[in-house]
């Protein structure tokens, strides 16, 4: 059974940082893409980056770029997301996904997902 399972959400202030982590199970981890997805109150859901098998990250949310860092540990199935300067607008529910290709398709947002982890950016 495929399970994937975000944690280390929070509250955070404006210009803090956050890791997320995505433990997986159920399936074959170092051969899978995984990505994040977040969604914000009242807003559609935003496919963020993803990292290959080969780790290699494709960043499809511009400002993800330069703040947002994916990476995994192969030895514990398990995907981090370390998130910096984090701002009010960061605020949201964000998922991981797991597909065996990274795409900025709804097919891959609506793959294999997990219950998420709430992010709160407020002063």
């Amino acid at each position: 059974q495929v399970q994937l399972v975000e944690s280390g959400g929070g509250l955070v202030q404006p210009g803090g940082s956050l890791r997320l982590s995505c433990a997986t199970s159920g399936f074959a981890f170092e051969h899978f893409a995984i990505g994040w997805l977040r969604q914000a109150p009242g807003k559609e859901p935003e496919g963020m980056l993803c990292s290959s098998s080969s780790e290699e990250t494709a960043y499809y949310l511009d400002s993800a770029k330069g703040r947002f860092t994916i990476s995994r540990d192969n030895a514990k199935n398990t995907v981090y997301l370390q998130m910096n300067n984090l701002k009010p607008e960061d605020t949201g529910i964000y998922y991981c996904v797991g597909h065996e290709i990274c795409a900025n398709k709804r097919w891959f947002w609506e793959s294999s997902r997990g219950q998420g982890t709430q992010v709160t950016v407020s002063s």
